[in-house]
């Protein structure tokens, strides 16, 4: 995720991991994920109002993606 914040454009995230991922990414969802994705998803949408926060409220979209299943991704 740091990778991704730092460095956003040119980055794309792969998702595997297999079955402990799946698994770990449940817990972070019910814990932690939903509420951090939320938080991403509204300041994107209000970055995406005018034409300069456009390109960085798209990589907001792919930051609360990102922090709904964060075990097993990798950025590329």
């Amino acid at each position: 995720m740091a990778k991704l914040t730092l460095a956003p454009f040119g980055l794309e995230v792969r998702y595997g991991g297999g079955a402990p991922s799946v698994i770990a990414n449940v817990f972070w969802v019910l814990l932690i994920g939903l509420w951090e994705a939320i938080a991403y998803l509204v300041i994107s949408a209000l970055l995406c109002v005018t034409i300069v926060g456009v390109p960085f409220g798209l990589q907001l979209f792919k930051m609360a993606k990102l922090s709904l299943m964060p075990f097993g991704a990798s950025v590329d």
